[in-house]
């Protein structure tokens, strides 16, 4: 497992081949590619843990332990660093207002457990039974609110600080269209440094005390994360459990499109890696979950950095997820981060969760839904006002929030609406395979 062949002299790459994932270059080029790796995913894994209040030392070092049992669990076929999931952030932030950070963890801990089961299923099924229950109108409606239910929590940042939160907003939006390559790919990192150092020279010309930097120069160097145990005691819990399970079906779409790409560049045969990876993914999160950090995905931005390179070699990963933990030993790092002032969060998130919602309605495009038909129409209309609104509804303690609401209206509407209009004759919409999620930004395909 542990043997690369050495790809040609070792030091270049031939035009118009790639380094296998069974390859490698020499030693020295293997260890700066995957730095290059880390750079490249650090961007969003930190967001993720600074956004929900999660530490960010704690979900650093199991994005990098995730990452060595997905090499692992993969049998090291299949390239792939796994980062801190976007899809995660909704559904963290309400759990930790309503039951605490302890159940939001028990709901990571259940997406990880049924994404594994999911896996297992896939690599002796197949996925055409997630098409079946997930088309294309539905998938894109659950992947869309799960964005569009944040756009609140972005205003309550940006507003603190709206001088600060502007000029991030336009940093990364500048970069993701001044750049192609790796800087386009890394456009929300840039816009964080940018408006990071923007407040600093605010902060240094109006005296207001903007970013407060005591908790760095106190923080050691070295030293372990901080653990918290997932909790399943607390009532509040399952309720809670109740609005993550959707963000699987994010995870689901992610994994099998990072596999997709992968094979498209390298191998078609790296596709029999699916439920594979499915596995690992879920192995991974659940293990996050279980002790304090956040849930975990395959990265666009490390496939964008693949691309760009041509090494597909997974050597270059063993790199980056020891680097990783490595770095998650030094509390002083997930000090600065923290520091990261409300108005910069306000100003990416602006543009982040956006995103998010506009992978949903992506699926929507490439699959040509055609919401000329009242059962598509409705599914989308109904699960996108659920989530932009908040609506709740609770039982006693037992509560359902936005995101599961709005997915369970998704799926009702399609399947009842589609059973009822393909009996009567008045438009049914038999929909078709959902496609894969791509990487958000850089250059376009």
């Amino acid at each position: 497992m542990f043997r690369w062949k050495l790809h040609g002299n070792g030091r270049t790459v031939e035009p118009g081949a790639v380094v296998a994932p069974g390859e490698r270059l020499n030693w020295g080029a293997t260890i700066a590619i995957g730095l290059q790796h880390v750079i490249a995913m650090f961007g969003a894994t930190f967001l993720v843990p600074v956004l929900t209040g999660f530490p960010v030392s704690t979900t650093l070092l199991f994005s990098g332990v995730g990452t060595l049992l997905f090499l692992l669990i993969t049998k090291n076929r299949l390239p792939s660093y796994l980062g801190s999931s976007f899809a995660f952030i909704a559904p963290i932030t309400a759990a930790t207002t309503t039951a605490g950070t302890g159940s939001a963890l028990a709901g990571i801990v259940a997406v990880g457990v049924l994404l594994a089961v999911i896996g297992f299923i896939v690599q002796f099924v197949g996925l055409g039974w997630v098409d079946k229950v997930m088309p294309p109108v539905v998938a894109g409606a659950i992947v869309a609110l799960i964005g569009f239910n944040l756009a609140p929590v972005a205003w309550s940042n940006f507003k603190v600080q709206p001088l600060p939160g502007t000029i991030t907003l336009v940093a990364v939006i500048l970069f993701s269209v001044l750049f192609r390559g790796f800087l386009g790919r890394i456009s929300i990192f840039l816009g964080v440094i940018v408006g990071y150092v923007a407040t600093v020279l605010i902060q240094a010309g109006t005296g207001e005390t903007l970013i407060d930097f005591g908790a760095v120069e106190a923080a050691p160097w070295v030293g372990l994360p901080t653990f918290e145990i997932a909790d399943f005691t607390t009532p509040a819990t399952w309720s809670v459990i109740a609005m993550f399970l959707p963000v699987v079906l994010v995870l689901v779409a992610e994994n099998v499109g990072h596999v997709r790409g992968v094979a498209a560049m390298t191998d078609a045969t790296a596709n029999r890696s699916t439920g594979r990876a499915l596995i690992a993914d879920g192995v991974a999160t659940t293990l996050a979950g279980t002790f304090g950090g956040s849930g975990t995905t395959t990265y666009g931005e490390n496939i964008g950095v693949m691309a760009a390179t041509r090494v597909y070699s997974t050597a270059v990963y063993w790199v980056a997820g020891l680097t990783a933990i490595v770095l998650s030993l030094s509390p002083k790092v997930g000090a600065v981060f923290n520091t990261i002032p409300a108005g910069v969060l306000g100003g990416v998130t602006t543009a982040l969760y956006g995103l998010i919602g506009i992978i949903g309605i992506k699926i929507w495009v490439d699959n040509r839904v055609d919401f000329s038909r009242p059962v598509n129409q409705y599914t989308g209309a109904v699960a996108l006002v659920l989530a932009i609104a908040g609506f709740t509804m609770q039982w006693g303690d037992f509560q359902l929030g936005p995101i599961v609401l709005g997915s369970v209206a998704a799926l009702v509407i399609y399947h009842l609406g589609n059973a009822i209009a393909r009996a009567r004759k008045t438009g049914a919409d038999d929909g078709g395979p959902i496609p894969a999620v791509g990487p958000l930004g850089g250059d376009p395909s």
